[in-house]
């Protein structure tokens, strides 16, 4: 069952990633569903070592095809766009140009401290993460299939950062948040260094053909119509509601309503469900609204908008 290929990704990133399931299903979530996520979070807690675990657990194809290439792009401001996306150089031997790949194609790559580099940097990554593609010249170079964009930034810190512009932020499907191990989680890690020992042994659990395919099933979970109502509702509230000064886009939509069927897939069902709605409102809406007041609680509005939503419901019933 490729249900339970999804499960076994999540069961073996545990392996590494330990006490955090809640945010492995939703890393997942966005990988099913084909979207790129925002890690909002301190140093130190896995990030790096999340986007390793994932590359590692999907494994080569039935023709014996290596796994997933992962790159790492370390965010400074002295970073040009073609260190990202790749460069025509001219060969003295052959007299003629040839491409030399950039790390942003490649299947999974972590943008570490997105913030911590020039506009110009930040919107190279806008035509591959919407497009998944690079034009360089006349020519566009395709990444490669999955492709996947985890960037990560630190809240903690603001001098000699460049704050993310809406269109940047507006490409991201889910904003999530790793935070710190439980006591009995980090214990573990004190004994074991996961990170360091247990990353290394990982066996792929799923073949990039049968990764494809789950996120073909992942696309195909049905969504009952007075759920697709609900989250042009949400969506829609955001953009009148009086606490916020820019609302979601339609793509905010489209992202929710796949993040929705992903989730529903992970969880071995073939219809989204009320739960599933409410549980990604937040990861999915939250970096893509502006509050007037910039005191205010961006999440709880959210939960509190899609809660009185989902009560307006009257379908019991979400299978047909």
């Amino acid at each position: 069952m490729i249900e339970e290929k999804a499960a076994a990704l999540i069961d073996g990133a545990e392996q590494i990633i330990r006490g955090k399931r809640e945010f492995l299903e939703l890393l997942c979530v966005g990988l099913f569903a084909g979207g790129h996520i925002l890690l909002d979070d301190n140093p130190g807690l896995g990030k790096t070592t999340a986007a390793k675990t994932i590359a590692a657990l999907i494994g080569g194809g039935d023709k014996g095809a290596g796994g997933l290439s992962f790159k790492r792009i370390q965010f400074t401001p002295d970073l040009l766009p073609y260190d990202i996306t790749g460069v025509d150089v001219f060969d003295a031997k052959t007299q003629s140009f040839r491409f030399i790949p950039g790390p942003v194609l490649s299947n999974i790559v972590l943008a570490d401290e997105i913030n911590r580099t020039t506009p110009k940097v930040q919107s190279a990554l806008l035509e591959v993460m919407a497009e998944r593609q690079v034009t360089i010249g006349s020519t566009s170079h395709k990444t490669g299939d999955p492709f996947f964009v985890i960037a990560t930034q630190n809240p903690v810190e603001s001098e000699g950062t460049f704050p993310l512009p809406a269109a940047q932020l507006d490409r991201f499907m889910l904003k999530l948040s790793l935070g710190y191990p439980g006591r009995a989680a980090e214990i573990a890690m004190l004994s074991d260094a996961p990170s360091e020992t247990a990353l290394k042994k990982l066996e792929p659990v799923i073949s990039i053909d049968g990764f494809l395919a789950a996120c073909v099933a992942a696309r195909s979970v049905f969504c009952h119509n007075a759920l697709k109502e609900t989250i042009a509702d949400i969506v829609r509230e955001t953009r009148a509601h009086k606490s916020f000064l820019l609302g979601a886009s339609p793509r905010a939509a489209l992202h929710f309503l796949a993040a929705a069927r992903s989730l529903a897939f992970i969880r071995g069902r073939s219809f989204v469900t009320d739960e599933d709605v409410a549980a990604l409102a937040v990861p999915v809406l939250s970096h893509r609204l502006k509050l007037r007041d910039v005191r205010g609680d961006c999440a709880k509005l959210i939960r509190e908008i899609t809660l009185a939503r989902i009560e307006k419901i009257d379908v019991v019933n979400f299978e047909n």
